[in-house]
C-alpha cells in the first residue's frame, strides 16, 4: 500500500523538526555553573537525547506502523513545548536557541496538521 501524501510530509517534517532540536541540543552550552554541576549538565543532554530519540520512534510508528496514538503524544508534547518556549521567551526573550526552537515547533505543528487532515485521515489506525 502507498504512504499518503500528507503521511509522507507529516513524517519529513516531523524528522526535520527532531534533527533541528537535536543540532540544538549538540550546540547547548555546557559550562558548569554554580546552578547545575558538570554531572547535572551531563544527564540532562543524555535526557534530552533519549526524548528526542523517542520521539523519532513515536513519529516512525504513526507513519509507518499506520498507529493513532503516537500522533496524540506527539500533539501532547508540541503543547508542553510551545508552553515552555513561551516561558523561556518571556524570561530571556527572543536568543537564537529560542529562535531555532519556534521554527522546530512550527515544523512539528504543520506536520501534525497534515497528519491530521486530507488523505492521511484514514491511514491510522485507532
Amino acid at each position: 500500500m502507498n504512504v499518503p501524501r500528507n503521511v509522507v510530509w507529516f513524517e519529513a517534517l516531523l524528522y526535520l523538526s527532531l534533527t533541528l532540536d537535536s543540532v540544538s541540543v549538540a550546540f547547548q552550552d555546557r559550562t558548569p555553573k554554580a546552578d547545575m554541576t558538570a554531572q547535572m549538565v551531563n544527564v540532562a543532554t543524555l535526557m534530552a537525547a533519549g526524548l528526542i530519540l523517542l520521539l523519532v520512534y513515536f513519529v516512525w510508528l504513526a507513519a509507518q506502523r499506520r498507529k493513532n496514538w503516537p500522533r496524540w503524544v506527539l500533539a501532547a508534547a508540541l503543547v508542553l513545548s510551545v508552553i515552555s518556549l513561551v516561558q523561556v521567551i518571556g524570561a530571556k526573550g527572543l536568543a537564537f536557541d529560542s529562535g531555532i526552537e519556534v521554527i522546530s515547533c512550527a515544523l512539528t505543528a504543520a506536520g501534525l496538521y497534515f497528519s491530521f487532515t486530507g488523505d492521511a485521515v484514514g491511514w491510522f489506525n485507532a
